[in-house]
């Protein structure tokens, strides 16, 4: 499987612990979700309507070496911050070429399906797709 150092860390953290300790790994990263910088506003980033809460992102990809990602999500939302805050922490910074080899669903070595419905599932898939399709 081809994808950045930063988010094969990220599975194999997700890798290494079991049961509802995944899930209070997922609410640690939900908490870590970077804040959005002052001069970029939610109204100007593209909403995810196929996550189960609001989620909006925004891909900058002026340096296609760098791309940088932003991703704003209610408090209340604990689980889709978390998956905001898993492709944050392994995609952000990295190349356009080295997050579109990302595979799609690469969310499944997160051993998290037994765990959060097929639903929110597919919310961190959608984010992905979008993050990808930003990029072409």
């Amino acid at each position: 499987m081809t994808m950045p150092a930063a988010l094969a860390e990220v599975v194999s953290d997700f890798k290494d612990v079991e049961g509802q300790d995944k899930l209070a790994l997922l609410l640690e990263f939900a908490d870590d979700l970077p804040p959005l910088p002052a001069e970029l506003e939610e109204a100007a980033m593209e909403p995810v309507p196929e996550c189960q809460s609001p989620l909006f992102l925004h891909v900058d990809a002026d340096d296609r070496d760098h791309v940088r990602l932003y991703f704003s999500a209610p408090a209340e939302a604990p689980t889709t911050r978390g998956f905001a805050a898993i492709l944050a922490t392994g995609l952000d910074g990295q190349s356009a070429g080295d997050i579109l080899a990302v595979p799609d669903d690469f969310y499944t070595d997160l051993g998290l399906a037994k765990l959060i419905s097929p639903l929110r599932l597919r919310g961190m898939s959608a984010m992905l797709t979008r993050i990808k399709n930003r990029l072409k």
